[in-house]
């Protein structure tokens, strides 16, 4: 099993080269962070987690495209996860083409947890109706499927619309960049076999169980679980149930503060890993 550390990075914090090459030098397989083009200043929506308040960081994360692409240029090994990517929020053309250019420049080491989204104002501000943004998300995943697959992609759908176009570079892994769903609701596995390439729920009740019986009836297909704790016999039990990433958390990268996190994760999963020989 892999481990990855998902970190959030803003203007306040180190540089993602930075924190991709000490995430790297730690041993890591993966840094993840997330996205969110804005957040309201006036939030109807409380943030799905603990008491309902938005985490610090939040409203000054780094593009996520910039960060990948330091990130891809200051490392040769790790691989860069987005936990999530907004796809409700985003042009499938655009996207395409971000995607494949940091899969080009990182050779390969791109991986897309795409989620529903849970900001229901931000989610408006892009003119997207919330309540039909799994629609919107399962169509567009599509569209930036066709592009990546085709010299020549055309699209028609309900909220993606466009006849033949070119669009290169194309991405380094064969089949394209994988696109794995996130989401815990009910259906979430379903979702993520029909246009997803792999599951990635977030840890909670249950969900150790969910997984293995995923990864039974489905072998082979990707399995991320983000929040996973830093106890070695939580990290050992989600290896133990076919989990291919379990992503800890390093949270806010503040020089001096991420550098101590780093060593202490790092003793965990030695811990870990070396109970499950």
């Amino acid at each position: 099993m892999e481990i990855g550390l998902y970190t959030v990075l803003t203007d306040q914090t180190m540089l993602p080269g930075v924190a991709a090459k000490l995430i790297e030098d730690a041993g890591f397989d993966a840094m993840s962070v997330g996205e969110h083009s804005h957040i309201p200043s006036r939030r109807e929506t409380p943030y799905p987690g603990g008491d309902g308040e938005l985490p610090d960081g939040y409203a000054r994360t780094l593009d996520l495209f910039v960060v990948f692409t330091a990130a891809a240029l200051a490392t040769t090994r790790l691989r860069m996860e987005s936990s999530i990517i907004q796809i409700a929020q985003r042009d499938p053309i655009t996207t395409a083409k971000e995607a494949a250019s940091v899969d080009y420049l990182s050779g390969g080491r791109l991986d897309l947890i795409a989620g529903h989204g849970w900001n229901v104002e931000e989610i408006r501000n892009h003119g997207v109706d919330p309540e039909r943004r799994y629609d919107v998300v399962r169509e567009r995943i599509l569209a930036i499927r066709e592009i990546w697959g085709n010299d020549v992609a055309t699209f028609h759908g309900e909220f993606v619309d466009f006849d033949e176009i070119w669009s290169w570079p194309k991405p380094v892994q064969p089949g394209g960049v994988r696109i794995i769903l996130g989401g815990n609701s009910p259906g979430s596995e379903e979702r993520a076999l029909e246009y997803g390439d792999g599951w990635a729920p977030i840890n909670g009740p249950g969900i150790r169980e969910r997984v293995a019986a995923f990864t039974a009836a489905n072998p082979g297909v990707p399995v991320h679980v983000a929040g996973v704790p830093s106890d070695p016999a939580v990290i050992a039990a989600f290896a133990e149930a076919g989990t291919t990433r379990a992503m800890l958390t390093l949270g806010l990268a503040y020089a001096g503060e991420a550098e101590r996190t780093l060593e202490e994760l790092r003793r965990t999963v030695d811990v870990a890993v070396g109970s499950a020989r």
